[in-house]
């Protein structure tokens, strides 16, 4: 019957036959012994088990498998949100006030959407790590402090990652003032050209944003020569929170598209354009950061050939006894005038820049000659020439009461500040030979530095606002550099400031900062280099290292040995 089954014929198969009633008993008696012994076996099985386990746990600690958690491939993979941009007029860590604050230590700042490891240091060194502090230049025996450190991550290494974080904390930044900078950098995004620049005249076309459009701005004196410098403080910007054209980031086709242009701009004897001082030493600088930060060989030679320029537009040396460097080096050249060759006479103010090109090409391996030690020693002359206009004597001030600046124009032939025209020309250029001097070398207790710094403190820190924001800059930066109380003071007042007046409606202006109420020298340039300047004031805490962190600001330190 079984083979008539298997074989499928069932039409003749009687339908009302059953098996008998014995053969029904038999199966069932043989069906308990089975299951019995399965059973049996089961417990026998699960006995052996509980034995050896038993034995060893005398010899290693038990093991929960209960508590292990699900693999992460069985995890839904979800998007890293965007982080929220917090209200820069909400009510910060601490009050905008003028009295001392203490340094913000411990920072939960949220991670940045990035293809960047944001929460690991660099592993690559970006810059020269004997850059960090007082150290020798190319062995010819001039020594100065640069400003910029990142330990053994070199040069710039804090400005990303752990580092940025450590340094935000220990600086006094705060979660508003790293939104405030990234909210920034967001709107340099939005107005950058197709070409990769940012040009006074028309960078609000390239918004796409709903609303009303941000104000079209001028150039100053220089025409479109100016969109060099333009687009080089918009790179600084970048740079400057850790963003460069080869590690895989947010704004690295940004940064890559700034860079092709400027390059593009730049003529065979190293000239961006038709470039002045400014905009020469502010696109050299953007150059030779990037450089330093991404180790791209491309950058070298551009780099190199607008250090060379700055370097052949200063005022020549003719008098090798009464221009001599500190380390009795013979030098070539000194500061740098306003325009595109200085004659007789050198402009603080675009000296300032120049100095800063040239400490950044210095961090970036870059041979700056006797640049540094020139600029150092046109510092300390035209210091002490403006003192002697204030009827100073250089050589008896008290470092730590009175105050002194420097002066716009210095004369070579009268080794004296002076009027031009009948028009007087000194302006306030404290904070300019305060950050120069420290990035120069000049030692904490000099009264060089030590009386620009009472002069910054006594006058620039703005009643209201954020004053005048060139000096601001500067004197952020200058101040940020003295650190101790100092700091503390300026910082509890401006970073506030800085962070309540950007701009944070929703259209084009989102991210930007007024210029109207915030006035610079080239005022009229526009909304790209007000933002630009503030957004780079809020990046103090991880630019550079402070190269004096040890002082107490206004505490007496012992002087050291000055050579005049």
């Amino acid at each position: 019957m079984s083979q008539d089954l298997n074989d499928g014929d069932t039409q003749d198969e009687p339908v009302d036959q059953q098996p008998e009633e014995g053969d029904r008993r038999f199966a069932g008696i043989v069906s308990w012994l089975a299951s019995g012994a399965l059973h049996a076996t089961a417990l026998l099985l699960a006995g052996t088990i509980y034995f050896l386990t038993a034995d060893q746990e005398q010899e290693i600690p038990p093991v929960r498998v209960s508590s292990i958690p699900p693999p992460q491939m069985q995890k839904e993979d979800k998007p890293k949100p965007e982080r929220e941009l917090l209200e820069p007029k909400i009510q910060l860590d601490t009050e905008s006030t003028s009295e001392v604050i203490a340094p913000i230590t411990q920072l939960d700042l949220p991670d940045e959407q990035s293809s960047r490891e944001e929460q690991n240091d660099s592993a690559v060194p970006k810059g020269r790590e004997e850059a960090v502090a007082d150290a020798e230049m190319g062995g010819q025996g001039a020594f100065m402090a640069i400003g910029a450190g990142g330990g053994g991550a070199g040069a710039f290494g804090n400005r990303a990652g752990g580092g940025r974080k450590r340094a935000v904390g220990r600086g006094g930044g705060s979660k508003g003032s790293e939104s405030a900078v990234e909210s920034s950098l967001r709107w340099f995004k939005k107005h950058q050209a197709v070409d990769g620049s940012w040009r006074a005249a028309d960078y609000f076309k390239n918004c796409t944003d709903a609303g009303p459009k941000c104000e079209p701005g001028h150039n100053h004196r220089n025409g479109e020569n100016e969109n060099a410098g333009l687009t080089g403080l918009a790179l600084l910007c970048y740079l400057g929170a850790g963003y460069d054209h080869k590690t895989p980031n947010r704004y690295q086709k940004v940064v890559a598209k700034g860079l092709e242009w400027l390059l593009a701009q730049q003529q065979v004897e190293g000239r961006f354009m038709d470039a002045y001082t400014y905009e020469q030493a502010i696109a050299t600088m953007a150059l030779a950061e990037a450089f330093a930060m991404s180790g791209d060989q491309k950058l070298r030679k551009p780099t190199q050939d607008a250090v060379d320029l700055i370097l052949a537009r200063r005022m020549k040396v003719t008098d090798a006894a009464k221009f001599s460097s500190d380390d009795g080096y013979p030098l070539v050249g000194l500061g740098w005038g306003d325009f595109k060759e200085t004659g007789d006479k050198t402009h603080g103010s675009a000296c300032g820049w120049s100095i800063q090109a040239l400490k950044s090409a210095y961090a970036a391996g870059i041979d700056v000659k006797d640049g540094l030690r020139g600029a150092k020693t046109w510092v300390r002359h035209a210091w002490e020439a403006t003192c002697r206009l204030e009827n100073k004597d250089p050589k008896k001030l008290d470092p730590y009461r009175d105050t002194t600046t420097l002066s716009y124009y210095w004369h070579r032939d009268t080794d004296t500040a002076t009027d031009i025209g009948g028009v007087n020309v000194i302006h306030n250029l404290a904070s300019v030979a305060l950050l120069s001097g420290v990035f120069l070398g000049v030692p904490a207790g000099d009264p060089l530095i030590e009386t620009t710094a009472n002069h910054v403190m006594r006058f620039d820190l703005p009643q209201q606002g954020l004053g005048n924001l060139y000096y601001s800059y500067y004197a952020t930066f200058g101040i940020f550099q003295m650190s101790g109380e100092r700091w503390q003071k300026w910082n509890g007042v401006m970073r506030d400031r800085f962070v309540g007046t950007q701009r944070t409606d929703a259209t084009c202006f989102d991210g930007s900062w007024d210029y109207e109420n915030n006035k610079h020298y080239a005022h009229d340039v526009g909304r790209l280099l007000s933002t630009a300047l503030a957004c780079l004031s809020l990046e103090v805490y991880y630019r550079y290292a402070q190269v004096h962190p040890e002082a107490k600001g206004g505490e007496k330190i012992k002087p050291k040995a000055v050579a005049r």
